[in-house]
């Protein structure tokens, strides 16, 4: 790991000036970040925490949304959403380890976009708002491909507000070894609709999936998508699945996550 120093401000306004200089990266939980800085695959001079920040850490409810503060842990997001929105909770408490849960925080993996982590999926399946030191980013702009998104450097999440849907579900197919998701479908049904938003398979990472969205807006129930799958061509491919298992799995955790919600 190369020598950095590290900044550990309380406000965001501080975190913020703090990011403004040369080399300077924010850091939430570090369950990413730390382990390729490491392995010298990424270098900061100035680690900016934002684990500190007491406004970007909790859950609050209101008219029918949930709003976590970015710095929220993934244990905390479990404990505090289980009543308000069981899915997004049930998706919280099964990222990783217990280890991972109580340092890895949801604006720190939203900010990643891993194409196999799990927040993204809630996110884009629930049609969440990402609030920033500087603006209000809906999901549907914010995830622009593998490990890529729409903030801007500098720029860091301080909450996501998801609105509660009528009835939602996670299905999550794990690679054992590191707990991310082979695939993972996130299905929420609401009085406009159904999103269909699916991790894990793609190479352009999380992406919506339209064609089982159309069939289920118009019924929802599994019949609707009986014999359904992903696109192949686009699916990754590696040494934990061919992009044709991948496929059959988006088509088998969706059929999964319907039932759950009937």
């Amino acid at each position: 790991m190369y020598n950095f120093e590290f900044s550990n401000p309380k406000t965001i306004e501080d975190a913020t000036k703090a990011l403004s200089s040369a080399d300077a990266q924010a850091i939430g939980g570090g369950q990413t970040l730390l382990p390729t800085m490491k392995q010298r695959l990424a270098s900061a001079e100035v680690l900016v925490s934002l684990s500190g920040i007491s406004e970007m850490v909790g859950v609050s409810q209101s008219d029918g949304t949930v709003s976590i503060g970015g710095a929220t842990t993934h244990a905390e997001v479990a404990r505090q959403s289980a009543k308000t929105y069981p899915a997004l909770a049930q998706l919280a408490g099964k990222i990783g380890d217990p280890a991972v849960r109580n340092r890895g925080t949801i604006g720190g993996s939203l900010a990643n976009n891993d194409p196999a982590a799990c927040y993204p999926a809630g996110a884009l399946a629930s049609g969440a708002t990402i609030q920033t030191n500087k603006r209000e980013i809906q999901a549907d702009e914010f995830f622009q491909g593998m490990f890529e998104t729409a903030l801007d450097e500098g720029e860091i999440i301080t909450s996501v507000t998801f609105p509660v849907p009528e009835v939602a579900n996670y299905q999550k197919f794990e690679q054992p070894a590191s707990r991310f998701a082979l695939v993972g479908v996130f299905v929420a049904k609401t009085s406009s609709g159904v999103r269909v938003a699916v991790t894990g398979a793609s190479n352009n990472g999380v992406y919506r999936w339209r064609e089982a969205e159309a069939a289920l807006s118009t019924d929802f129930s599994v019949s609707a998508i009986d014999g359904m799958s992903g696109d192949p061509s686009d699916m990754i491919e590696d040494l934990h699945g061919s992009s044709a298992y991948r496929a059959h799995l988006v088509g088998v955790l969706t059929r999964r996550a319907v039932s759950s919600c009937c």
